[in-house]
């Protein structure tokens, strides 16, 4: 870290020091081998001491690093673990997973990016070993011992990388806050699902029903929660909405209208109380016709077709 030519403070991060300056202490010996796009390089360190408490830390900490500003702190190219280190242009990978693109295909494309230029090196090192041993056999060189390229380092388990996403995503966590709670919307839509509960994998697999999402007209999601059943529990959900809404103040400026599925036991009066009269509670167009055929108990009624169809009607007429 040029620390002088940025001409930054650095300041001791143990609580006992009362924010001492850190100075320089020397280069690091440990050299971190960072994992880059299409092979690795090595990334080295300075100590930084306390004048105070005489501990050493290092400039590559993440209480340092928390000290820089935004334009010296993106110049740092990578995220550390414990063993590795991950340069940030495979961290833009992992921001873009989705279907077809988990943490394993991109490790595998990554590893044929490190094959294809470890083979690209081998053919450069035996190109310039052909010209030692044609000097040899003209005389010019006496020794003509060439070693053989050394083997291609392989690359960390796909859980590695998706360690360093977990860490990409604590470190702009401050800014996911910030973009999900800037969402609002006249017309709020609460809806439940089990869809998003069936993905779970790990500890949080199978302890939860049902996850109910607040989205607004745009198709934005507000909110999510996940929940042990359906319709129960929302309350934290509706007060932090309201909340949100408060110190936005557009809830009292404007209308708002609230949209429910077939969430029941919604509490909201209780919870928005009478400053809040502004806000219109409606059911959801879809299950509000599918109350309408109360007769029916299955799908497979022999009225569900005959109350589907004036569904259709009735939705087609509304827009």
């Amino acid at each position: 870290m040029p620390r002088k030519q940025w001409k930054v403070q650095l300041y001791c991060p143990h609580p006992g020091c009362d924010r001492q300056e850190l100075a320089s202490a020397g280069i690091n010996q440990k050299v971190r081998q960072v994992v880059d796009i299409d092979g690795y390089y090595n990334l080295a360190c300075d100590n930084l001491e306390c004048m105070k408490c005489r501990r050493r830390v290092l400039s590559w900490s993440h209480s340092i690093l928390s000290q820089l500003d935004i334009g010296h702190r993106v110049q740092f190219p990578c995220i550390l673990t414990a063993k590795h280190a991950c340069d940030r242009k495979i961290v833009l990978l992992l921001r873009n997973r989705g279907l077809g693109n988990s943490c394993s295909q991109i490790r595998k494309k990554v590893d044929e990016q490190h094959d294809e230029a470890w083979l690209n090196s081998n053919a450069h090192y035996l190109t310039d070993c052909s010209g030692f041993i044609d000097a040899a056999h003209s005389g010019l060189l006496v020794n003509r011992t060439i070693s053989d390229p050394p083997e291609r380092a392989a690359l960390p388990r796909h859980r590695w990388f998706m360690q360093i996403y977990i860490q990409d995503v604590f470190q702009r966590l401050d800014e996911i806050k910030a973009g999900i709670t800037s969402v609002f919307g006249r017309i709020l839509k609460l809806d439940s699902t089990k869809k998003v509960v069936k993905k779970l994998a790990g500890r949080p697999a199978k302890t939860a029903l049902w996850c109910s999402n607040v989205g607004n007209e745009h198709g934005q999601i507000l909110t999510s929660v996940m929940t042990s059943s359906e319709g129960h529990g929302l309350t934290p959900m509706l007060v932090g909405i309201i909340n949100r809404y408060q110190r936005q103040r557009s809830l009292r400026q404007k209308s708002c209208t609230l949209i429910v599925t077939a969430v029941v036991h919604l509490p909201y009066n209780s919870v928005a109380g009478p400053q809040h009269e502004c806000t219109v509670v409606r059911l959801d167009i879809w299950h509000f016709m599918r109350r309408i055929a109360t007769g029916c108990s299955t799908d497979s009624h022999a009225f569900v077709l005959n109350f589907h169809g004036y569904d259709e009607q009735l939705a087609s007429s509304l827009g």
